[in-house]
């Protein structure tokens, strides 16, 4: 289980990321066409609001490792469900 300021952080970084997103796509097509001043704006721009910064977590546990995109959750989420039945048409030979 991950810890709740670590989770929290996460939130900030994807809040970060949408609020910035549209200004930080049109400062790199115009840093891309060689203005400077684009690029420093670009450079003051919080670190955290980067598309990359962001880890993919699990929504039930927080766990960053074995993260399964198609479900959201983690390896070990993913398989404690399937052997209760709880994802469908999921058998134990199927993984």
């Amino acid at each position: 289980m991950a810890k709740e300021s670590m989770k929290a952080k996460e939130r900030k970084r994807a809040r970060l990321t949408d609020l910035y997103a549209e200004r930080r796509a049109t400062l790199r097509k115009e840093a891309a066409n060689g203005d400077w001043d684009a690029m420093l704006a670009l450079q003051k721009l919080p670190k955290n609001s980067m598309y990359i910064r962001k880890h993919n977590r699990c929504q039930l546990t927080g766990r960053p490792r074995g993260y399964m995109r198609q479900f959201g959750i983690s390896r070990v989420t993913f398989r404690e469900m399937a052997l209760s039945g709880k994802i469908p048409g999921i058998t134990k030979a199927s993984w």
